[in-house]
């Protein structure tokens, strides 16, 4: 009942239709807009919190999906510095509400396979400070279109529509290189119904970056 009491306060639910329970409270609102204005700095501490109600231990890893939760292997070696700590954290949460959003599935080919799959950003971590943590600077793609995004040798329109640079069109012929990216061009992103979707400035950036026309 918490969570739908916050789910009234969430602007993206209602476009929806979903208006929530109608209990919101003042602390409830106070809490919102907190995390909303803290959320690169609130997020990773989430992670830490559930990590160590789980285990007992803040620097344990988890994977939350939409239906269980794993405890990972943790990392071998010496204990890593707060930042790098708060850094991975922060990674593993982007990935997760990544991956979960688009229900696990590659947005491009439908691979299902969460091992597979790459909570890919649109502006690159370390160009993007202020959004690092917002999984609308994420799309899930497989490991290959990840690669290939993060090159610069795709992006999408304004429709959401796989673009492939020239570079990449070069190669068409080659079956294999037709199979995974000419299949696919012009095709829009599958997004679930109740994800955001990537945001659209944050794919005008990506477009630029790497010299896409608009």
């Amino acid at each position: 009942m918490k969570l739908s009491n916050l789910a009234s306060l969430d602007a993206s639910l209602a476009a929806r239709g979903i208006k929530g329970l109608t209990g919101a409270s003042a602390l409830d609102r106070q809490i919102w807009e907190e995390y909303h204005r803290q959320h690169e700095e609130l997020a990773p501490q989430g992670e830490a919190l559930l990590s160590d109600l789980l285990t007992g231990d803040a620097d344990a890893i988890i994977e939350v999906t939409t239906d269980a939760i794993d405890v990972l292997r943790p990392p071998v070696g010496p204990t890593e510095m707060m930042v790098s700590a708060k850094a991975r954290r922060g990674q593993s949460f982007f990935r997760q509400a990544v991956l979960n959003a688009y229900g696990s599935r590659c947005a491009v080919t439908g691979l299902s396979i969460r091992d597979l799959l790459v909570a890919s950003h649109i502006i690159p971590w370390n160009a993007a400070e202020e959004h690092r943590l917002d999984p609308q600077n994420g799309i899930a793609l497989n490991a290959l279109h990840d690669k290939a995004f993060d090159r610069g040798l795709i992006t999408f329109d304004t429709e959401l529509r796989l673009v492939c640079s020239k570079a990449l069109r070069d190669h068409f012929a080659d079956a294999t290189v037709s199979q995974h990216f000419k299949t696919y061009e012009g095709k829009p992103l599958a997004i679930p119904a109740e994800a955001a979707g990537p945001k659209a400035e944050y794919l005008e950036w990506h477009r630029n970056k790497y010299g896409f026309k608009t």
